[in-house]
């Protein structure tokens, strides 16, 4: 299966994204993407829907700086790693994708900084390998149940409207580069979060993140974050960080109050400014929170 370069990525957007990158090869012969950049304690960086390894660019700067090595996988499906038609797009496979490659790179500790649909899929890779979680970092996502969903969302996940509007249309990913920000991004880096989703089958992984939102017990994925918040008992004495976006129209107050209810003695730095796509509207300011919390 062919899959996407960074040499392919368009020239203003390689001045964002200017990483040579790596693949590896899943069991199933499908490619994922990944970002291996410096060199020390690992930091493992998951992303969301309908981002990709770009959203924590500046992020990893900040930290290979600082003497870490990032690793930043693209989940299959999006950015840079293969975008196959036919797939399980599933939260279980999500977690396990992630295992595979951390076993591939034989990395025994690590922290974890998630955002979006990556705090799940993090937390429930932490569950498993509590032993091996060093710090966690929170940004702006949920890895429990909960039924408060944007009604704007909740249109799209209807399997009748939703493939069109967002595989179709774009309604989804295109919307959440302005939505996802108080202070607009700029031309280059609105293009390099679009750029791996600009047709109907580019955009397969993004219809799929939105369908896979477990809001029912009948729904397939049900269990799995039932399992996956059952597993969070086991990061309670983890140091633990929430950088949380008070502008977010997705995972608003409610869900950084849930956390600070699970995770009672974590760290919490809350900018009321700062909307979903926390790292853009944060900036420097938010880099070096992360970094501090990191190099304690």
């Amino acid at each position: 299966m062919s899959h996407l370069r960074a040499s392919d990525l368009p020239p203003d957007v390689r001045l964002e994204y200017p990483y040579a990158g790596n693949l590896f090869e899943q069991p199933d012969g499908t490619v994922m993407h990944y970002l291996d950049e410096g060199n020390g304690p690992v930091v493992l960086m998951l992303h969301g829907n309908p981002t990709w390894s770009f959203y924590y660019r500046n992020l990893v700067n900040e930290l290979v700086r600082s003497g870490f090595r990032c690793i930043v996988p693209d989940h299959i499906g999006c950015g840079l790693s293969d975008q196959p038609q036919e797939y399980d797009y599933t939260f279980k496979r999500r977690i396990d994708d992630v295992e595979r490659l951390v076993d591939h790179l034989g990395i025994s500790s690590f922290n974890l900084v998630v955002h979006d649909w990556g705090g799940a899929i993090g937390c429930g890779l932490a569950g498993r390998r509590a032993e091996a979680l060093d710090k966690l970092v929170l940004l702006n996502t949920a890895a429990y149940h909960s039924k408060r969903i944007p009604l704007r969302i909740a249109l799209v996940k209807c399997p009748l409207v939703g493939p069109f509007m967002i595989r179709g249309l774009n309604a989804f990913a295109g919307p959440a580069a302005n939505m996802s920000v108080v202070q607009p991004l700029s031309k280059s880096v609105r293009r390099g979060f679009l750029w791996p989703y600009r047709s109907w089958s580019k955009r397969v992984a993004v219809w799929n993140f939105v369908k896979d939102i477990p809001l029912w017990d009948s729904h397939p994925s049900y269990a799995t974050l039932t399992e996956v918040e059952k597993g969070l008992e086991h990061l309670r004495e983890k140091p633990i960080q929430l950088v949380w976006g008070g502008k977010d129209f997705c995972f608003n107050d409610h869900f950084l109050q849930r956390w600070q209810e699970i995770f009672p003695h974590a760290e919490t730095r809350y900018h009321k400014h700062c909307g979903h796509y926390i790292l853009e509207d944060g900036g420097l300011k938010v880099w070096q929170e992360i970094r501090g919390f990191l190099q304690i």
